[in-house]
């Protein structure tokens, strides 16, 4: 598909995924203020992100990676097989390396962090639909410096279950955990057990140290 295109109208069609409204409110300003984009649609958790996505087929989803919902970067998959014209962008405030590659793995096309000029993600939309992947320059070097020893967070975790696993860490409870995440405790519950199932650990200390050895969260 031709840059600038989304197949009706001639503008690009987009679906802003993001949990904080203000957030939605603010990218819907600046996105539409662009004469060949348009916000078609939004969407505040990752079920609805993909329904929405399957009723719209936009030409591009920029996606919050923290949600209320099953892991974002486990939905892009699912989204590109039943919306193929669909490209994703990232919009996130993780600056770590192992999350940008772990978004692009999934088959993100942009990654772009939330503190950058809005200017950024505007140029990231531009990048995408010319058949190109953008990354926020801040990390595009970091990116190309640092070997990727770690299919994404360490001990095959997911960004979420990583998440988790350093607030445990940080002295975090269930539903403490739940509550800054915006996400129900049982949820919480299942991410610790594939935690400590793909780690092999049982106790919160063998946790502890993990999330310490391998840089979840600073000594």
């Amino acid at each position: 598909m031709e840059s600038g295109e989304d197949g009706s109208g001639g503008k690009i069609s987009i679906v802003l995924a993001d949990d904080h409204e203000v957030v939605r409110e603010g990218l819907r300003l600046v996105l539409d203020a662009e004469s060949d984009m348009e916000v078609t649609a939004e969407a505040g958790d990752t079920d609805t992100t993909v329904r929405v996505v399957n009723g719209h087929k936009p030409r591009i989803l920029v996606l919050d990676l923290n949600m209320p919902g099953p892991p974002t970067l486990e939905a892009i998959p699912q989204i590109e097989e039943s919306s193929p014209e669909t490209d994703v962008i990232v919009l996130t405030m993780q600056t770590e390396v192992a999350f940008a590659r772990a978004a692009f793995r999934a088959g993100a096309r942009g990654f772009v962090v939330k503190h950058a000029a809005a200017k950024e993600l505007v140029q990231a939309i531009r990048q995408v639909c010319a058949g190109e992947t953008y990354v926020s320059p801040q990390l595009g070097a970091r990116l190309a410096a640092e070997p990727d020893a770690a299919e994404g967070p360490p001990g095959g975790l997911t960004p979420r279950e990583a998440e988790v696993l350093g607030m445990i860490a940080l002295g975090y409870t269930n539903p403490q955990i739940a509550e800054e995440l915006v996400l129900s405790v049982r949820t919480v519950e299942t991410h610790r057990a594939n935690i400590q199932s793909k780690l092999g650990t049982s106790s919160r200390s063998e946790l502890v140290r993990y999330a310490l050895d391998h840089g979840l969260v600073e000594r």
